[in-house]
């Protein structure tokens, strides 16, 4: 259990426009994926899907490293001594069943359990002058858990090579092997943010759970079963009371009732 007060936890929460903020707030130690850091994840994605003005989450960084990986000071790193439910494998799962998009906001470096955490958001913009790697080998392990969040988004030949090599990389690279959306400038980086936001809160609540429930399923299904199973999502989805504001809304030329008042325009 974090020995941390409720005053000074390892992240940061904040609500603005429709937005959730969680800061990873350990710069000292580099974020790194401390049982008192996941903890404190833990808790504020669970404080976001719960937060009804929150529409989507950004997940960001204070310092110069978004998230160095595993805590290697501590006595289990990659482990965790948290109770059931609270390790990075738990914070990972929630992000990705979240029913609410999650975008990465990388500014700084990202290294082994670090690139898990960027590739299970949806979306993700890395500053270009930061670095990335899979280094997990040159310490005498292998990228195993963060795998099962980063193959899917990769080639194989890209894997291998990120994987075996163990070497940090740029984040233009990164972005050509699928792991990230895009590399900007540093200057840039919020800019680049904020145009995904900006969209993503135009788009219904359910709508969004459902692209995400699409996007994981859909690749895993048989054709025949595929086709079945998205035209019963389609089919209720277009009964829903979600779709008749917003083609209501379409039509009147307005925004549909869910986005949000600062954004109107």
């Amino acid at each position: 259990m974090s020995s941390e007060t409720p005053d000074h936890p390892a992240t940061r929460y904040e609500v603005d426009g429709g937005v959730a903020t969680i800061t990873l707030d350990r710069p000292e130690r580099k974020n790194a994926l401390s049982d008192e850091l996941v903890g404190s994840l833990i808790d504020d994605l669970d404080r976001a899907m719960a937060d009804d003005a929150a529409r989507v989450v950004v997940l960001t960084n204070s310092g110069n490293t978004f998230c160095a990986g595993a805590d290697l000071k501590s006595t289990t790193p990659g482990v965790g001594g948290t109770p059931a439910g609270r390790t990075f494998v738990d914070a990972f799962r929630r992000i990705a069943d979240a029913p609410k998009p999650v975008v990465a906001r990388v500014d700084g470096h990202a290294t082994g359990g670090g690139v898990g955490l960027v590739a299970v958001c949806d979306l993700s913009v890395m500053r270009d002058d930061a670095k990335i790697g899979f280094t997990e080998a040159r310490l005498g392990v292998a990228p195993a858990v963060i795998s099962v969040v980063c193959l899917p988004k990769m080639r194989r030949g890209d894997a291998a090579e990120l994987f075996l090599r163990a070497q940090r990389f740029t984040p233009a690279r990164a972005a050509e092997a699928g792991l990230i959306n895009r590399a900007v400038p540093a200057d840039e980086l919020d800019a680049a943010v904020e145009t995904y936001l900006d969209d993503i809160v135009r788009g219904g609540p359910a709508a969004l759970a459902a692209c995400k429930q699409i996007i994981a399923s859909v690749p895993d299904l048989d054709r025949d079963d595929a086709f079945a199973h998205m035209a019963e999502l389609s089919q209720a989805l277009f009964r829903g009371d979600e779709a008749t504001a917003g083609i209501a809304a379409f039509r009147e030329r307005r925004p549909a009732p869910w986005v949000p008042e600062e954004r109107r325009d």
